[in-house]
């Protein structure tokens, strides 16, 4: 009934005193900083909240009772080292397993190769492959996709995860470069690219309370599994791929 005037004047006002938490009275608690509490996504306190969520996106697709059939089989190839290979992996359902590395200063590195040029891979060689948290430190990453699927045999399951709602990669940004942050949306469009859209599953993990966490720097320990495991599709701290190699 108020002139429009006054309405545009009380209206603040009336938002101000009615919002909860009020206006102005929020209190951040610990989280009342301009630094995080760990600046390494929380390993120098526990497991980090993305880890939690790459274990449980691979605990789906190892093979275990109660979900998906096991896609961890066969010659297995996993990025940078074994651990979730050897962690999550049937030994009775693995024939091999190689670690891809762009360095030969990689000790553990069966195969020295860059995927966005795919030199030194080789090719419809790998039943399963696993690239954890590596896209975004590649700038040619449509280069790079093409490269996973070229690797894999036909039938063969690619395995992948790119953060989200993520603090920048250190020291990596400076020793190599840190490229990109994704979504479930330009995951699948990326995947797309050389999979059939029919083969790519996608999915996201997170909510705006662990998105908040993980920038902190907190960890599992300082989030309740209730919590963790709530999926809010707009904070999207962990995006997770499974693609399949279509035969012929």
């Amino acid at each position: 009934m108020l002139p429009e005037a006054a309405q545009e004047r009380l209206f603040p006002l009336f938002r101000r005193v009615t919002a909860w938490p009020p206006i102005g009275l929020v209190r951040f608690g610990s989280l009342g900083r301009l630094t995080p509490i760990s600046d390494s996504f929380g390993l120098d306190r526990g497991q980090p909240i993305d880890r939690y969520y790459i274990e449980d996106f691979l605990t789906r697709h190892a093979g275990v009772e109660g979900y998906a059939p096991a896609v961890i089989r066969g010659r297995v190839l996993e990025v940078g080292e074994q651990e979730y290979v050897r962690t999550f992996g049937n030994p009775g359902a693995i024939d091999q397993i190689d670690v891809l590395d762009v360095s030969a200063d990689n000790v553990k590195a069966t195969i020295v190769g860059d995927l966005s040029d795919g030199t030194g891979i080789p090719s419809d060689a790998f039943d399963c492959v696993i690239c954890t948290q590596t896209l975004l430190l590649i700038y040619d990453v449509h280069a790079a996709v093409q490269t996973l699927h070229r690797m894999l045999r036909p039938g063969g399951t690619l395995l992948v995860t790119v953060p989200g709602i993520s603090q920048i990669c250190r020291p990596d940004m400076d020793l190599w470069g840190d490229y990109w942050r994704f979504t479930t949306l330009s995951t699948r469009r990326l995947l797309e690219e050389a999979f059939r859209p029919e083969d790519v599953v996608v999915e996201s993990y997170g909510n705006v309370l662990t998105a908040t966490a993980f920038l902190y720097g907190l960890t599992t320990k300082d989030v309740k599994r209730s919590a963790l495991d709530v999926r809010d599709p707009s904070y999207q701290v962990l995006i997770a791929g499974k693609a399949t190699k279509r035969p012929g």
